[in-house]
């Protein structure tokens, strides 16, 4: 899988060459280019914004920097690729959303800046490849590279190989619709705190019962919005 990143901060992204991602950077299995957008400007001060038609507070990302991004990146048309303008008027981001594109062959970010990119470039970028305008959630970043950066790292570590035991992501959050259960490692005391029985005690059925009971009861206390009507959620579903 390729990942491209259009946004003025191209330093911003070092940090994807360490843990995880690095490592799979490192292998091949995922490619990241960075692309600093101030490149496709052509005057002395390298802008990339302007005044909004309408008047208003703010600048708006001018569409002739993004406009021969586009062209650089998508030449003619790129139909493996997905667009995606990361701001807080696009679809929510969820976990999965983020194993749908995981299965994607390239995705290519557009960090916006300021008041957000002139609405024709994602018209036009919708001629030459798919579009997919997507919100971290309910807030406003400064800018979209903190959302890209998420995206990233959800998507990433679902492609095949990227984490080294798979079964780690079977029982995370969001995984089975619900929040993940506690966990607990050595040693079994801890400052008067005691590791639960059920989990030393060898029974794996129970454990497994355990661990759907508490992502169960976390659910209902933390995110009740995640539980069907009738709070049923059974275990493996």
């Amino acid at each position: 899988m390729r990942f491209d990143i259009v946004t003025i901060f191209p330093e911003f992204f070092g940090v994807l060459d360490v843990s995880l991602l690095g490592r799979a950077r490192r292998e091949r299995l995922l490619e990241l280019g960075v692309h600093d957008l101030r490149q496709w400007t052509h005057d002395r001060h390298r802008t990339v914004d302007d005044t909004p038609y309408g008047g208003g507070a703010g600048m708006v990302m001018k569409p002739e920097p993004w406009g021969e991004a586009f062209d650089a990146l998508l030449g003619d048309g790129d139909s493996d690729a997905l667009v995606i303008f990361t701001t807080p008027a696009g679809v929510p981001f969820t976990q999965s959303l983020a194993r749908e594109l995981a299965t994607e062959q390239r995705i290519v970010f557009a960090c916006g800046r300021y008041e957000g990119i002139d609405a024709r470039v994602a018209e036009h970028v919708a001629t030459r490849a798919r579009v997919l305008e997507v919100s971290l959630g309910d807030y406003v970043l400064n800018g979209g590279e903190v959302a890209a950066m998420a995206m990233i790292e959800a998507i990433g570590r679902l492609v095949p190989g990227v984490v080294g035991n798979p079964e780690s992501l079977v029982e995370e959050s969001h995984e089975a619709g619900l929040l993940e259960h506690p966990s607990y490692t050595k040693p079994h005391v801890w400052r008067g705190l005691e590791v639960p029985d059920v989990l030393r005690g060898g029974n794996h059925a129970a454990v497994a019962a355990w661990r759907h009971e508490q992502a169960l009861e976390r659910t209902r206390r933390v995110r009740p919005d995640l539980l069907p009507d009738d709070g049923d959620v059974s275990p493996g579903l």
